[in-house]
């Protein structure tokens, strides 16, 4: 019942439930891609033109940020999604069937992965509209957009330890952003991180949001050779560095997740 193959099975049969239940409330998707191309156009149009980048187009500077901010965001639909189901009794039900337990876990955070490649569709389609342009291979902008889905597929872990935690949809929203907010903005998203002032210029060096942010900016081909990044590892080694901060999230929050999962559904 619990074999790794049953768990799939099992994950994929939940994966193509949660991905039903978005068809069926499409209002929720819609207003998730609101919000970053609200982003987009309030810093391309408004902040972008007090902000400069030496040598190259701020708008080509900002959409990798855009797209890190985004998966970060889309991060959030396992724990909501878990909260909610947790509140509802969803999960009880589940417990009545025979499935693999795990399934649950594998289930949401797979399906997030097709809300992602979605999500970046759309805010790609959103960049080229506000002047971006990939300068690099068809490979190197394959591997950039594969770097973010790895990426926001660890997150994905974190945020169902917390939605297991919070297990109210409305309190998790809310305990979301005081996690999202200090790592995309205390990061190079949105400015580089040696605009920053004082000892915000190292936590963003160090923020994992920074190394996936640098890492799609090389991998699209939007940096200046002449301006390198900062000399902090991270930074000059960024594609490394995001691969790195991934597996470390995935090897820490996966199991505490399953235990958080089991704890919840013991009770």
């Amino acid at each position: 019942m619990n074999s790794p193959t049953t768990a799939l099975s099992d994950g994929a049969t939940i994966a193509r439930r949660n991905l039903i239940k978005i068809k069926r409330v499409p209002d929720l998707i819609v207003f998730t891609l609101l919000s970053p191309i609200m982003f987009v156009l309030v810093f391309a149009y408004i902040f972008g033109s007090a902000i400069e980048i030496p040598g190259m187009s701020y708008r080509e500077f900002l959409i990798a940020g855009i797209f890190a901010q985004t998966v970060i965001f889309g991060s959030t639909w396992t724990g909501l999604g878990l909260a909610e189901d947790m509140q509802k009794g969803i999960i009880d039900r589940f417990r009545s069937l025979p499935m693999a337990p795990s399934a649950v876990l594998v289930g949401r955070t797979s399906s997030d992965i097709v809300i992602n490649v979605i999500s970046l569709v759309v805010m790609s389609l959103t960049g080229l509209l506000v002047g971006w342009r990939i300068r690099s291979s068809f490979w190197e902008a394959a591997a950039g957009f594969g770097l973010l889905l790895l990426f926001a597929y660890a997150l994905s872990w974190v945020m169902a330890v917390i939605g297991l935690w919070i297990r109210t949809p409305e309190v998790f929203n809310n305990a979301s952003f005081i996690v999202i907010f200090p790592l995309t903005f205390i990061a190079n998203t949105f400015v580089q991180s040696q605009d920053l002032p004082g000892i915000l210029q190292p936590i963003a060096e160090w923020n994992p949001v920074s190394a996936i942010t640098q890492a799609s900016r090389v991998l699209f081909g939007n940096t200046n050779p002449t301006m390198p990044p900062p000399d902090a590892w991270p930074l000059q080694h960024p594609v490394l560095a995001t691969v790195g901060w991934s597996i470390l999230i995935l090897i820490v929050f996966v199991p505490f997740a399953i235990h958080r999962y089991t704890k919840a559904v013991s009770r």
